[in-house]
Parts: C-alpha cells; structure tokens; sequence
C-alpha cells in the first residue's frame, strides 16, 4: 500500500500557483514527476501524492525544482484567475478515474508526437547535412578539376613552345648548312675560274709562232690537249667537319634496346610522387621550412644511419614518409633501419611496399629493385622463412646475374634448406 502524502503548502498569483512538497529522506529524479493539464502525481514508491487540479495549468511551461527535501513547483494558469482551492474537491471517483486517465492518454500522445517531431527534425538534420556535404564534395571535385585542366593547359604550353623552338632550331640549322654550302659551292667556282685564267688559250698570233709540227706522226700533238683533258677531271673533294647529334637519354640504354613506355611511365611516376603531398601540413606548422622537404629528411636520415643511430634514421624516414607516401627510396632505406633494429616484420613490409612503387621495371631503378629483394629475402631468412628469402636473393640476381655477393648468399640460403631438409 502507497504512503499518502498530505502535507503540503501552496499560494497563488492570478497567473501562478506555487506549491512546495516536502520530501526528506527519499531520493527524487525528474523520472518520479508526472504532470498533465490537469493532473498532478508525485510518485516515489513508497510515497504517492496525486492531485486533481482545480483548473488546467500550462503544462509545457510549468516547472518544478529539487532541493533540500522539497518539491516546488511553479504551475502557470491557462486562464487569470484564483482559485478557490487547489484540488477540485467536488469531483467524484468516476471524474477523477476519468481526468486521471485522460492525462495519461494525453500525456502518451504528447510523447509521441514529440518522438515524431524529433524523427522528423533528426531527418531533416541529417537530409541537410547529406546536401551540405555533397556540395563541399563538388565544389572539391571542381577545385581538382580546374587543377587538372590548369595542369593540363600549361603542359600544353608548354609542349607547344618546345616544338616551336624546336622547330627554330632546326630551320637555323638548315639556313646554316644551305649558307655554308653556299659558301662551298662559290668557293669551288673561284677556284675554277682561276684554273680556267691559268689554262687559258692564247691568241692565234702567238699560236702560231709556238705551234711545231711533228713529223713521223699519225697526229699532231699539242700542250692545248693536256690541258683540255686536265680539264675535264673533276675537282678533288674539300675536307669538312660533319656534326653528330645524339638524342638525349636519361637511361644509360640504347633507344632500340628500350622500352619507351614503361621509361615514360616510370619518369612520370617519380616527377608526380615529387610534386605529391600526402600529409596535412596544418599538423605540421611548428616544422621548420627544410623539415617539410621529404628530399632534406632522407638526406638527414641516410646521415643517422651511418653514424649508427638508427632510431633516428626511422623518425626522419617517418616524418617524410608522412610528407610523401610515393617514394620508394624512402620505404627501401627504412626498411635497412628495420633490418639493424631487428623489426623483421617492419623491414618486410617496407621492402614489400617499395618494390610496389618501384614499378614498372627499367633500367633505371634495377639497383634500387637488388636492394629491396636483398633486404626483404634477409628479413625471411632472419625469421628462419628460408624459401621466401631463396625466393628473394634469385629475383635479385635475376636483375643483377654478375652480383657475386648475392650469389653466394643465395647458395648459403640452399645450402641451409638442404640441411634442414635432411633433419626432418
């Protein structure tokens, strides 16, 4: 049975009614009120106090406070009024099951309806919050457009102008070689007219005192028909220097031994993993202007490693790795960190991840592509994996078969698995 509270003080204002219940010794929550328009209930088993209003109240704005053992409440009238009591005493039990039911009825309604606004309100959040976020999306997706098409033009240009002064270039040079043979071309003529004054006719008066028959002969012979067969021989070839033009080449390979595409391919890579920055550099703005160079940290890392302090090699290798994710020599010099640290699975993974970068395969990056197989088929034999590190070193020497240090490394590696072979 339910221990009915009767003591209670209450006063009222035209607008208000201010009532204090006192509760000591009970723990009271928000959760142990209940109050409708008309409807009072405190309810703290084994305590009860219920009230049937004597007029409705604003339920919404009335309000109720906990402290030092006391409820008070502060209930506002729907209409101006005083009331003669605060109970409606002339009610009998059938209207006060009644009102009391009703305030239950309306209370659930209430909760429902302000569980749907809620759904709807959270609904309309999160639809505005989908459209917020799809127009930062286009406007990103636009901004790298732009970037790209930007990119895109200025290469354009670029490639544009190289042509054209390529272009100038070679017409220069044809002026120049169509100028020089010019110049050839009159300097043989002076010397034929000057052979030609030399080897001159002289005039029949002069001819005639000089010319003497040969008797005894078929037909006469004269100085005139040497010089005549002089003559016609041409004239001997002019020494020149003749101008050999390479066409440049990054790779050490000849043209017809290379394979365009995949060079392109991977000069592309490396010119887009240097211009790459994958880390937020608004986490980094303490770092001083070189520390954001990924180039400047594997210099200053390389530079810890050989001095054998290893663990700082790695936090220079990681900062740049943060700063740029597209460089293998990176992930390959880390993992050589990895290797004299003995964090095996590290130095794996970090070879692993360099010969993923290191692709495609040119001539190039043969040496960089030794070192991540050498490094990463240790780190098996290290963990006792002896045919994924076999595996390894004969990948290795299949780029460099003259590599004699790999080669007996990789006959140790089989010498190894033949003796744990014939143990088991």
């Amino acid at each position: 049975m339910p221990v009915w509270l009767r003591e209670y003080s209450w006063r009222q204002t035209g607008s208000a009614v201010y009532l204090s219940l006192p509760l000591r010794g009970v723990r009271v929550t928000p959760a142990n009120i209940f109050c409708a328009d008309q409807y009072l209930k405190v309810s703290i088993p084994p305590f009860l106090f219920e009230a049937i209003l004597y007029a409705p109240i604003d339920d919404t704005n009335s309000t109720a406070k906990i402290g030092n053992g006391i409820i008070f409440f502060t209930l506002y009238k729907k209409e101006v009024a005083m009331w003669d009591s605060l109970t409606l005493a002339t009610a009998n039990k059938e209207k006060l099951q009644y009102l009391r039911e009703n305030a239950v009825l309306k209370a659930h309604e209430k909760a429902k309806e302000e569980t749907k606004a809620k759904k709807v309100t959270k609904q309309e959040h999160k639809k505005y919050a989908l459209e917020a976020t799809m127009k930062l999306e286009e406007a990103e997706r636009k901004r790298i457009e732009d970037l790209k098409e930007k990119e895109r033009q200025k290469v354009t240009k670029e490639l544009a102008l190289w042509k054209k002064q390529q272009k100038d270039a070679e017409k220069q040079k044809r002026v120049q070689k169509e100028g020089e043979l010019h110049q050839e071309v009159e300097q043989l003529k002076e010397k034929k007219k000057e052979k030609m004054n030399k080897t001159r006719i002289p005039n029949e008066e002069t001819s005639k005192t000089r010319l003497k028959p040969t008797k005894g002969c078929h037909g006469s012979y004269s100085m005139f028909s040497e010089n005549l067969k002089e003559e016609q021989l041409p004239a001997p070839r002019s020494a020149a220097t003749i101008k050999i033009n390479f066409t440049s080449r990054v790779f050490p390979t000849a043209l017809r031994e290379s394979r365009i595409a995949e060079e392109e391919e991977w000069l592309c890579k490396q010119a887009e993993a240097r211009r790459t920055v994958s880390a937020d550099l608004s986490e980094m703005e303490e770092l001083k202007e070189e520390e954001k160079n990924p180039d400047w940290l594997k210099d200053k890392g390389n530079k810890m490693f050989a001095t054998g302090n290893y663990l700082a090699a790695v936090n220079a290798y990681n900062l740049a790795v943060r700063l740029n994710n597209k460089l293998p020599l990176l992930y390959l010099n880390r993992a050589a960190c990895h290797l004299k640290l003995r964090n095996l699975h590290k130095a794996i993974e970090d070879s692993s991840k360099a010969l993923e970068l290191l692709t495609p395969p040119v001539p190039h990056n043969e040496h960089a592509r030794v070192k991540a197989y050498v490094r990463r088929g240790t780190a098996f034999c290290q963990l006792e994996l002896y045919t994924e590190g076999l595996q390894d070193y004969e990948a290795a020497l299949k780029i460099d078969p003259k590599n004699k240090t790999i080669e007996k490394d990789a006959e140790k590696i089989r010498h190894l698995i033949r003796g744990t072979m014939q143990d088991s």
